[in-house]
């Protein structure tokens, strides 16, 4: 099985419920360290613009290119649910390992504080809650309901299949676990 997030870019607003409640939810101090990152898309000028919203979490790829590119081995992809994670107490931290999982990944997922000797770090696809049944807290947070998660077979199922969105480009070497429903661009975009 393999854990994904489902995202619809129709309803996000942009308003950073989802990171907000990641930063809270990991005792992530205020800072440049986000695991999860809202990005903003804008195409055309007045009177016809196109503007969208892109969430940026780690998407637990089916083939993560940060497992490899980590010198000691502290990325590890869980077999049962296709979670990845980081053993940070293995991490050699930013300045010994000059940021090759970072450099690797095509979603800047991995994370490091500013702080020197900082370890990496990024979503965890809240592995605390989701061994209690629940959601990640970013999913719960979403006021506009733009966000879901589970088995990336269900989700394709519930959602269909979409892997192009404005400001996300999908990598087929890493697969990453997403299905997206995203926000048609209008024709005459000047």
């Amino acid at each position: 099985m393999q854990i994904g997030f489902y995202f619809d870019q129709t309803r996000c607003t942009g308003c950073s419920a989802c990171r907000v409640a990641c930063k809270d939810w990991n005792d992530i101090p205020a800072g440049p360290e986000n695991w999860m990152r809202v990005l903003y898309s804008e195409k055309g000028k007045f009177p016809n613009v196109f503007v969208s919203y892109m969430i940026a979490p780690c998407w637990h790829c089916v083939d993560p290119v940060c497992m490899p590119a980590c010198p000691v081995n502290a990325i590890t992809k869980r077999e049962e649910d296709g979670i990845v994670l980081v053993d940070s107490e293995t991490c050699s931290g930013n300045e010994a390992c000059d940021e090759k999982c970072l450099k690797a990944c095509p979603y800047d997922a991995p994370q490091f504080g500013p702080e020197k000797g900082a370890k990496m770090r990024k979503c965890t696809f809240c592995i605390d809650r989701f061994e209690q049944g629940k959601l990640p807290d970013c999913v719960e947070a979403c006021p506009v309901r733009a966000l879901d998660a589970g088995p990336l077979e269900e989700l394709d199922k519930k959602y269909e299949t979409n892997i192009e969105a404005a400001g996300f480009k999908y990598s087929r070497r890493t697969r990453p676990a997403v299905v997206i429903k995203p926000k048609p661009v209008r024709d005459k975009l000047s």
